[in-house]
């Protein structure tokens, strides 16, 4: 005799009390294999897939697409012992004895986690005759889009809502592909050209018919509201606080970056793995944390102490369609250039496909802000609390500059130093950014410190 087990959105770590459904995995009705992912959320960190520790048929599904979701809430039923109408124990990828019944679940709550073996098949089955019924609602099928450059479900989820066809957008990304950036602005277009509220686009699902307010709190009229949650609420809650706790300072200056340039030009044509200039730079933080490690810390005013951290774990800013993100690299301190520059990759390439675990954007203690990629030349970024520090790195370009006595064209980087004031003093902190330019200027500065 079947059971019908409830599997509860788990606990995903780092703190996270909330998600958001992104994509349901299964349909009610489908056989499911133990461990078998069955819902895409996004929580304030990353995108995660969720699997199931249960192994069976999907009864029920709770929750649309687009709804938050509290830890513990219900996600799915599954019924375990019973394979689906007309198919076999075999094809319910689940474990068997005598009966047939599911002996066993995984415990699972992320993938990768738990059980060490997987089902030996996982093939997904359906049942003709079930309706199609989620939250006892018959669920309505998405319609099909076609085949578009499209690789983030968040861009079609927003386009699906707002009855945007994707086929009819040109993309500006790389080869064309449709950007959250490209969805948003056809929605605006949309909307100025005056779509009357029957047409289910930017009006229906970006803005809303508010309540009535008093006049000193009225939106303004024809205002395209955007909610603050997921990454982005993330991402505000993070800054406002760093705003209202940390008094920090900043200071900069200018520097010669042309034997930089020219000791890296030098190490990629030696052979062997390409060197980045992000990763000279973050080796070139590690040894100035290494003498100012003041900066390597972070403020517990419960105590009311200053707490230095023993490893230099590496943040970096990182802009992707679903917002800025700050991946961490783990034990900088302990890397050489061509291992920070395979770590910089990966993460980067992680961020851009939504794939960084919450492990992997937690734990930071320094953060390094290349915002030159921008084209602008300096920034006094805020804090990345509970950090004490960051160095942002400008564009660098040719400039006139006095070189030897003589005036010559070099290239000039700006380096800005945002500091909390609480672990340190100004003294401190110039002789930090004093160091990094040092070394920035001469490389061989850092030959001291290898």
């Amino acid at each position: 005799m079947a059971q019908v087990l409830e599997f509860k959105l788990p606990d995903l770590g780092e703190g996270l009390t909330e998600a958001e459904i992104v994509r349901w995995l299964v349909e009610v009705g489908d056989v499911v294999a133990v461990d078998q992912p069955v819902v895409e959320v996004e929580t304030a960190k990353a995108l995660v897939d969720v699997p199931c520790p249960y192994g069976g048929v999907v009864t029920a599904r709770f929750g649309e697409e687009g709804t938050e979701l509290p830890v513990g809430a219900p996600l799915i039923t599954v019924a375990v012992g019973a394979p689906a109408s007309g198919g076999s124990a075999e094809e319910t990828g689940a474990k068997t004895e005598g009966s047939g019944d599911v002996t066993e679940g995984s415990g699972n709550v992320l993938v990768g986690y738990g059980t060490s073996e997987a089902p030996a098949r996982r093939r997904r089955v359906r049942r003709p005759a079930a309706p199609m019924v989620a939250n006892g609602r018959p669920a309505v099928p998405e319609p099909a889009e076609g085949p578009v450059p499209v690789i983030s479900p968040l861009v079609r989820k927003l386009a699906r809502e707002n009855g945007l066809d994707l086929r009819e957008l040109t993309g500006s990304g790389p080869e064309g592909l449709i950007l959250r950036a490209d969805v948003e602005y056809a929605l605006r277009a949309a909307t100025a050209q005056g779509r009357t509220a029957s047409q289910p686009t930017a009006a229906s699902a970006l803005t809303s018919a508010p309540e009535p307010t008093p006049a000193s709190t009225a939106p303004v009229a024809g205002g395209i509201r955007t909610p603050l949650k997921g990454i982005r609420g993330a991402v505000a809650d993070k800054l406002s606080r760093s705003r209202r706790e940390i008094p920090d300072a900043t200071c900069w200056v200018d520097a010669d970056a042309t034997e930089l340039m020219r000791a890296r030009a030098a190490m990629n044509a030696s052979g062997g793995p390409k060197i980045s200039l992000i990763a000279l730079l973050a080796r070139i933080c590690t040894a100035a944390l290494a003498r100012y490690p003041e900066l390597n810390s972070t403020v517990d005013m419960a105590a009311r102490e200053v707490v230095q951290f023993e490893h230099v774990h590496i943040g970096f800013a990182a802009q992707t369609e679903r917002g800025l993100v700050v991946p961490v690299v783990r034990d900088a301190h302990a890397r050489d250039a061509e291992s920070l520059t395979a770590e910089f990759a990966r993460l980067t390439e992680a961020a851009r496909t939504g794939t960084l675990t919450p492990g992997e954007l937690t734990g930071g203690t320094f953060t390094l802000n290349n915002y030159g990629v921008f084209g602008v030349d300096g920034s006094t970024p805020i804090i990345n609390h509970p950090e004490a520090a960051m160095l942002g790195v400008g564009r660098i370009v040719p400039k006139p500059w006095v070189h030897d006595g003589e005036l010559a064209v070099r290239q000039i980087v700006q380096l800005s130093l945002t500091f909390d004031h609480r672990v340190c003093d100004g003294g401190t902190a110039g002789g930090f950014l004093r160091y990094v330019a040092d070394c920035v200027e001469q490389p061989a500065v850092l030959l001291r410190t290898l």
